[in-house]
């Protein structure tokens, strides 16, 4: 059972579920305590010690369900076997009423030059059976499979592991020998494939999901955010939820050592020379690092409208992860979002900050005019200006002039810009007069670049 419950554990990682080494030792200790075999009991068990939310809790549970759910032979073919194996006889209901492991009590006996899986089948032990089965995907170690394209291959060495080869002559011999034994054994084989098959999709599901997983990702952080399919787009929004979540993991809580500093020899020794240089009191080099202060400015008009939903997402996880971040949102005018970020949830404040100004007609210089009449003293010598849009201002004037000024003031200006760069310049597009006044432009035109981005951003404040 130990075994199993260390599949279980890989199981639930796959589905989502954080299980530490600790926190497996600690359920481990649980099970042992209430047993196993109270299924209701050891499901809660297992759930109280691994699930950490109620996401992960109904993850689990569904887990649960799915890991200790026994394959069994089909009813309709069990039946039939039942029926033939006592020949149709006419029975009361009460008669015929059996335990699974009696399902063919009244059945002849199978013959003893039969195999033992022909046996089994003609036996009708269902216990048996799941036994056979249990131990025949051990040896094949389905546990193992990662993709559905290999549903095949761990079918084909559960049967054989279970003697399918031996069951092939044997129904042989029975076809010139006994007619009848050989249809009821040829009804259970098809039924022991067809359980074989749904044990081995049950096991892809269980533990192929984090590699299907994993694949499905990689495909869409290198897809273009603007050209996603519609069923994509919550795939992607789901992505991009993990890409904030790491950044906060991984820059909102500074490195005791980066607080601390590094020891500075030259200084403790002096400090210690009272005490014949031994180390009482320790004196620290640090780095002085400024305060971070971010401004974004998001274009949410409706040539950006696919990717706009993307960049908020982002820009809602500074606001966890940078103290200092002021957030705004343009199409032919600009608003400050940042009390929409930090009060609402992402999906809330996606839809508010949409409805107040997205979906318009991008005005760039009009925009930028606004920034600079209400906010441009937000901007300081310490704060990273972030632009995040395609630059296509419909012909009007760009207002470079204003993006120069905020450049003379602010620390650094990053464009991120979700068009490939082949289209900057082109048509309405103002990019190369933006640049000249950017300390970095990027294109962002898929998630993985996002990522990047504002993964640099935010690493130089650390």
């Amino acid at each position: 059972m130990r075994e199993n419950l260390h599949r279980f554990f890989r199981a639930a990682r796959g589905a989502g579920v954080r299980v530490s080494p600790a926190e497996s030792i600690d359920a481990m200790r649980a099970v042992a305590d209430v047993g196993f075999a109270d299924r209701t009991i050891l499901r809660d068990t297992l759930l109280l010690t691994l699930a950490k939310t109620q996401d992960e809790k109904k993850s689990l549970g569904e887990c649960f369900d799915l890991f200790f759910e026994q394959p069994k032979l089909t009813e309709a073919d069990t039946a039939a076997s039942d029926s033939d194996a006592t020949g149709e006889s006419e029975q009361s209901p009460a008669e015929n009423e059996s335990t699974p492991g009696d399902s063919a009590a009244g059945a002849p006996q199978p013959s003893a030059e039969l195999g033992p899986l022909a046996q089994m089948l003609l036996g009708g032990d269902r216990a048996e059976i799941a036994a056979a089965m249990a131990q025949a995907a051990s040896a094949a170690s389905l546990s193992n499979i990662r993709y559905f394209t290999q549903r095949g291959i761990f079918s084909t060495r559960i049967l054989d592991a279970l003697g399918i080869q031996r069951l092939r002559d044997d129904l042989d011999m029975l076809t010139e020998t006994n007619p009848g034994e050989a249809e009821r054994l040829a009804a259970m084989t098809d039924a022991l494939r067809d359980t074989v098959r749904e044990t081995v999709n049950q096991a892809l599901l269980l533990y192929g999901r984090e590699e299907t997983e994993n694949l499905r990702n990689e495909i869409l952080r290198n897809a273009q955010l603007a050209r996603l399919e519609p069923r994509q787009v919550e795939q992607m929004r789901a992505l991009i939820r993990q890409i904030a979540r790491r950044l906060r993991e991984r820059y909102s809580k500074p490195r005791k050592r980066q607080r601390r500093g590094h020891l500075d020899v030259r200084r403790t020794l002096r400090r210690n020379a009272a005490w014949g240089g031994i180390p009482f009191l320790t004196a620290w080099k640090r780095k002085h690092r400024d305060r971070p202060k971010i401004v974004a400015l998001c274009d949410v008009s409706g040539s950006v409208a696919r990717v706009s939903d993307f960049f908020l997402l982002l820009i809602h996880s500074l606001h966890e992860v940078v103290d200092d971040v002021r957030s705004f949102a343009f199409s032919g005018h600009l608003i400050e979002v940042s009390d929409i970020l930090e009060s609402m949830t992402p999906e809330e404040a996606m839809r508010e900050i949409m409805a107040k100004v997205g979906y318009g007609s991008s005005d760039y210089g009009n925009s930028l005019a606004d920034f600079e009449k209400e906010w441009l003293s937000t901007v300081t010598p310490k704060t990273t200006v972030i632009v995040l849009g395609d630059a296509r201002s419909n012909n009007l004037d760009p207002r470079a002039d204003i993006l120069r000024t905020i450049g003379e003031r602010a620390k650094r200006v990053v464009w991120l810009n979700p068009e490939g760069r082949m289209a900057w310049g082109w048509g309405d597009s103002e990019m190369p007069r933006y640049a000249t006044f950017c300390n970095v432009v990027r294109q962002c035109a898929t998630a993985q670049q996002l990522e990047r981005a504002i993964s640099d951003i935010v690493a130089t404040y650390q």
